[in-house]
Formats: C-alpha cells, sequence, structure tokens
C-alpha cells in the first residue's frame, strides 16, 4: 500500500476556498488543527508508512475525544469514566491532550510543540476554565497511553522467506522485507482481536476467478503498453496519496460541527482506519499471497493454463513490500465510508479529497463512490487483484459496522 498522507496541511482550505478570504473559524477548529500536526511531528521527512502515522493519529484523536466529552458530555468517552470539573474549556483541554500525547512520544519535536500549544491556549480566556481543561486534557492523554502501553507498536513480527507459487516474496526494485508487519498482530482500538473480521481465503491458483484476476491486472495495471484510459491512470495516481485528515476538517468546519461533534469525527475516522490496517495485514500475514508483479512474472509456476506469463511486466505504481490479500487501502477505505455513514445517518458524505500524489481535488457525494474509486485504482496501478480489493473494502464495511455499535454511542 503506497505512502497514505494521511493528515494533510494543518489549516488548509477547502476546495473552491479563497485562502485570501478564510473561513470563520469554527468551535472544532482546536481539533482539526492538532490533526494536522500530527503528521508533521510523527513523520517530518515523508518516509514513513501508513500505519506508522495511522496509530498516532488515533492515539491523539482518542484523547481529544476523551478530553472533550470529559467536559461536554453527549458522547460515551472511550474506556475511561472521568469527567472534568464543571466549566471546564473543552478547548484547553483537547489542546493539551493532543499536545501531551505528541510530546510524550516525540521529544525532540517538544519546542514547537510547545508553542502551538500555547498558541491553542492564547484563544482561551485566562483563568479557571482555562487552567482545570488544561488539567483535564492532561489526564486524557496519559489515560491513552497508558491504555496503549504495550500494544504491540513497531514490534518484530516475522514472515519467513518462501518461493512456493503463490506465496509472497520481496518484489522489485527494492525487494524489501515485510513492512509493518507488526499492524497485524497490534493490539486493536476497537476490535477484540487482529483476526476477528479475518475473510475467508482468496481464490486457490488455478480457479478460473484467480485467472481473470491476474489478466485484468496484467492488461490494466501495466506501467507500459496497458488498457488503462488517461482517467483511469489518473484515478490510479489520485488514490495513491490522499489526504483524509485535510478532508475530516473541510467537512467538519462547512457543515458547521461543534468541538464535540468534530472531536467524534475524527476519533471514529481514525481508530477505524486503523483498526482495518490491522484487519488487512492480520489476513497478509495469514494468507501471503504473493503480488501481481511476481504472478504474472512467475505465471508459468502456478498450475493454472489459463494465465499468461510476462516475466519483464511492471506494474504502474511501484508495489508496496507485503502481501496482496487483503488490500490495506481498500480495507481502510471501506470501514472509513462506512463509519461515515454510520455518523451522518445517510450515504452522503460530502467529502473534498485532496491527493499529494496529482495535487488536485475530488469531491466525492457519496461514500460508495469513494470506495469504487480506491477498488479500481489499486487494479489500475497494477499493485493488487480486484479480489483483494472487493474483499478488503466489505471487510472494512463489516468491521466499522460493529465497531459503531460499541463506540463513540451518544449518551
Amino acid at each position: 500500500m503506497a505512502a497514505l498522507a494521511l493528515m494533510g496541511v494543518a489549516g488548509g482550505q477547502p476546495a473552491g476556498q479563497d485562502a485570501l478570504h478564510p473561513r470563520q473559524e469554527s468551535t472544532g477548529s482546536v481539533i482539526a488543527e492538532w490533526a494536522g500536526r500530527v503528521s508533521g511531528t510523527v513523520d517530518p521527512e515523508g518516509v514513513l508508512r501508513a500505519p506508522d502515522e495511522a496509530v498516532w493519529h488515533a492515539y491523539v484523536s482518542l484523547a481529544m475525544y476523551n478530553a472533550v466529552v470529559g467536559v461536554e458530555g453527549r458522547y460515551a468517552p472511550y474506556r475511561w469514566q472521568a469527567r472534568a470539573p464543571q466549566g471546564a474549556s473543552a478547548e484547553a483541554a483537547a489542546a493539551t491532550a493532543a499536545y501531551q500525547v505528541l510530546v510524550t512520544g516525540f521529544p525532540k519535536a517538544g519546542p514547537a510543540l510547545e508553542t502551538a500549544w500555547k498558541a491553542s491556549l492564547a484563544k482561551v480566556p485566562d483563568g479557571p476554565a482555562e487552567q482545570t481543561g488544561v488539567a483535564f486534557g492532561q489526564r486524557a492523554a496519559r489515560h491513552i497511553m497508558k491504555l496503549r502501553a504495550n500494544d504491540g507498536r513497531g514490534a518484530s513480527v516475522p514472515f519467513p522467506p518462501d518461493t512456493a507459487p503463490g506465496v509472497w516474496r520481496p518484489t522489485p526494485p527494492q525487494y524489501e522485507g515485510f513492512a509493518t508487519a507488526w499492524i497485524g498482530r497490534m493490539r486493536p482500538f476497537l476490535m477484540e482481536e487482529p483476526s476477528q473480521f479475518r475473510p475467508g481465503p482468496p481464490p486457490a491458483l488455478t480457479s478460473s476467478q484467480y485467472a481473470r484476476d491476474l489478466a485484468e491486472v496484467q492488461a490494466y495495471g501495466a506501467k507500459t503498453g496497458s488498457l488503462r484510459s488517461a482517467r483511469q491512470t489518473e484515478t490510479a495516481l489520485f488514490v495513491a496519496r490522499v489526504e483524509i485528515q485535510r478532508a475530516l476538517g473541510d467537512h467538519a468546519a462547512r457543515h458547521g460541527f461543534d468541538i464535540t461533534e468534530t472531536a467524534r469525527l475524527y476519533a471514529v475516522a481514525n481508530t477505524v482506519i486503523t483498526d482495518a490496517m490491522i484487519t488487512a495485514w492480520d489476513s497478509k500475514l495469514h494468507y501471503g499471497t504473493w503480488r501481481p508483479i511476481t504472478a504474472i512474472r512467475e505465471a508459468d509456476t502456478d498450475g493454472n493454463p489459463a494465465t499468461r506469463a510476462d516475466p519483464t511486466w511492471e506494474p504502474l505504481l511501484t508495489t508496496p513490500a507485503h502481501p496482496d490479500y487483503l488490500s490495506g487501502h481498500a480495507t481502510w477505505a471501506g470501514a472509513l465510508m462506512r463509519a461515515l455513514e454510520e455518523l451522518f445517518g445517510t450515504a452522503r458524505v460530502d467529502l473534498f479529497i485532496h491527493s499529494v500524489g496529482t495535487g488536485t481535488t475530488r469531491h466525492y457525494e457519496h461514500a460508495a463512490h469513494y470506495v469504487r474509486d480506491v477498488v479500481d485504482a489499486r487494479v489500475w496501478a497494477g499493485i493488487h487483484t480486484r479480489t483483494a480489493d472487493v474483499v478488503g473494502s466489505v471487510t472494512g464495511e463489516q468491521m466499522a459496522a460493529w465497531s459503531l455499535k460499541r463506540y463513540f454511542q451518544r449518551t
């Protein structure tokens, strides 16, 4: 799965917004501002993979959510029962919770984070409300970090090499070992265990479905000589690096979300995204299926007379260093869109999503349209089979629906 660019630019304008005439700051803007700082703190060089960043978005979003609902009420806190003193500032609590989580994890970023934190507090009137909000935000951050202690982030998870037909092995050009395998064994945020929503196996190598999947990606995902249209190529590049955090903040601002609704939006989105990655990587570890580039180049070893080997075939995008089934991007896309449907009570998600890969922004009126683009894009990019994408998106939707019945409910 390519880099996700999960955050986006802090304070970025919505599509079509004149930067010289910014929108009036919403009451939930402190949540979006601190969510926008996560990526720059966690990955200032832009070199980490999606799971490395996603877990920190979840930590920060949950700390802010607990801080805000502990002040404002309305929704059940995440695995916590504490309430703030009456009159505490939710803005001060949220900013402090985010600051405390990030400075604990990344002390070298402390000076920049402290400057940002003080700027957030400067918008809150001095006095007892600010002071009690700060103290409660510190409590919320400590609680989340205690909950997540020794959760498996970054742990060593081996994946023994195997050259048998159908089994994943490092792919060109870097031939890198299984990257971020730890996410598949990490303790989930919402699910009971990583394998809870593990789907059934992918199509057998000798099946007609496998042959159809391989033929499609071979024809449409090739770097050169493919059957892709220009629009399909642009979609493949667009989906590769999207700014989801920015899209969430824009939606919250345009729809007038208050600080509680905004905190809930980010907490829901980032926990289901991360649990979807856990689900996808659990399947990658369990099934360990080879990527299209290997399958196509070595099709003469798969035992399927309907496949055709091409030893020089290359995909449009560089293949990420982990197995095909499930597609991580499709799984988290399905999970996120189903979660937004549950939150909004409608399939109309109204998201402006910007892509770092293409520098363009697309408007997605309905959840299914984004999921469709992701499923197609990973095939057209030459890095996933359609089955890995479709099953991933459906699995993500199932996980999100289950999770939203148990967490972040109105009290």
